[in-house]
């Protein structure tokens, strides 16, 4: 067993590129605003220095969209830092009409510390108090998007928020061990035991995977889809891979149909809870009608 134990500890040994791809620099050199090497100040997005549970100060970016009406806390894969990131991002908030809040976690790019999984779930729990510190997000108008290993710090957060609007997986794994071996139990030294995580959201869950994934297997998308409370129609991509799928065509094009069904959700759930409100007890006279104000 002491052997499986550090199999998949080695198999799961986190990659930061090194060395990171940017850098982060304040403006003067002091305590001015903070600022990402290669992004231009037009680019409308912002930069934060974030320190943890543990101690460790990570960094996140936070690309701002004006016509927003969600905002999507991304969580990349093992081998990727927030340099690499950047053309994505800028796709996706384009496309998508999204903020993104996307982080390096500890460990990775300009974020000090150590990887490992513990120090992830700190990470993105630190991401998230920031998002409704700075920018009055609440988890109505919050998606959760994790790839690869980010679907582990995802799932953690996705369990303990009860309102969130959505979740995306991305090449998502069901737990460490089971990338290496099939096995039918979880078994205590597992790491981002995502096949019991799934279990506890209670939100709409978009599942993409390649079909020709060979790093984590499609099957693993596939269970996750299955576990999940609640499903949103799964993009299993032909051929895909585990690094390429955002160059598909239908990649996008699918993610643009889970946001739209996002909105029109809020939309239902607004309508709903405003059906539900208790009559009004004032007199029921032809001035009444000026107090009819919809969205506050």
């Amino acid at each position: 067993m002491g052997n499986v134990t550090s199999t998949v500890a080695a198999k799961f040994a986190f990659f930061p590129p090194e060395p990171a791809t940017y850098e982060v620099f304040r403006e003067g050199g002091g305590t001015g605003k903070l600022f990402f090497s290669g992004v231009s100040a037009d680019k409308n997005m912002e930069v934060h220095l974030i320190e943890t549970k543990a101690g460790n100060k990570i960094i996140a970016t936070f690309w701002r969209h004006p016509y927003a009406r969600f905002t999507l806390l991304y969580s990349h894969g093992n081998a990727a830092d927030l340099g690499q990131m950047l053309d994505l991002f800028i796709e996706l908030r384009a496309h998508l009409r999204v903020n993104i809040m996307c982080y390096d976690y500890s460990g990775y790019g300009a974020s000090s510390g150590k990887p490992s999984e513990f120090n992830t779930y700190h990470d993105i729990e630190a991401v998230y108090e920031c998002l409704k510190r700075e920018y009055g997000i609440v988890q109505e108008d919050l998606i959760l998007y994790g790839q690869s290993v980010g679907s582990g710090p995802t799932l953690h957060l996705a369990a303990r928020l009860p309102r969130l609007r959505g979740v995306v997986l991305h090449s998502a794994i069901l737990s460490g061990i089971r990338v290496l071996y099939p096995v039918k139990m979880t078994f205590w030294f597992d790491i981002f035991k995502n096949i019991d995580r799934i279990r506890l959201v209670n939100c709409p869950v978009l599942v993409i995977h390649g079909t020709a994934d060979d790093i984590v297997d499609w099957s693993h998308g596939k269970r996750l889809w299955e576990l999940a409370k609640e499903k949103f129609d799964p993009l299993w991509i032909k051929g895909g891979g585990h690094c390429n799928l955002e160059t598909y065509p239908e990649y996008i094009k699918h993610l643009r149909k889970f946001i739209n069904a996002m909105e029109k959700l809020s939309m239902t759930r607004l309508q709903a809870r405003q059906n539900n409100q208790p009559p009004s007890t004032m007199p029921e006279t032809k001035h009444n009608k000026c107090l009819r104000f919809g969205k506050k």
